[in-house]
């Protein structure tokens, strides 16, 4: 059985010459916007709630991402507290060409639940399990 606390959010950007430096290579606060996005999106299937970014922590660039590449995100939350939650984001920079694939970055977040007025708000700690996809032999 697979916990919800542990379904990862997974989604992958192509990073064109508009989010790049002037080395070719992905602005690291453009970087650090996609980990957010996908931070964001973890916590909130989590929580079934609004949620917002608390802090960033831990945001550690491993190797440069080129014009040309594909990054592929992968949040899950980690911890589960009242009314916030550890989100983990890993980065990873694939070529296209070649399918050569390699951790970029790696950060956690710290996502709060909150309601209307920005308060912040309980997250259910019960949540339903769900079996993992299988592949079909």
């Amino acid at each position: 059985m697979l916990s919800n606390d542990r379904l990862e959010t997974r989604f992958v950007e192509m990073v064109f010459p508009e989010q790049a430096n002037h080395y070719g290579t992905l602005f690291g606060g453009t970087a650090l916007s996609l980990m957010g996005k996908a931070a964001f999106v973890a916590a909130s299937r989590r929580a079934r709630r609004t949620v917002v970014m608390a802090t960033s922590d831990k945001v550690a660039f491993h190797v440069p991402v080129c014009v040309g590449e594909l990054v592929e995100l992968a949040a899950h939350v980690t911890r589960v507290g009242r009314t916030s939650m550890t989100v983990e984001v890993v980065m990873t920079a694939e070529t296209l060409t070649t399918g050569d694939r390699r951790p970029a970055m790696r950060g956690q977040f710290e996502m709060v639940a909150v309601d209307a007025d920005g308060r912040p708000v309980p997250v259910d700690s019960e949540y339903p399990t769900t079996k993992p996809a299988t592949k079909e032999a």
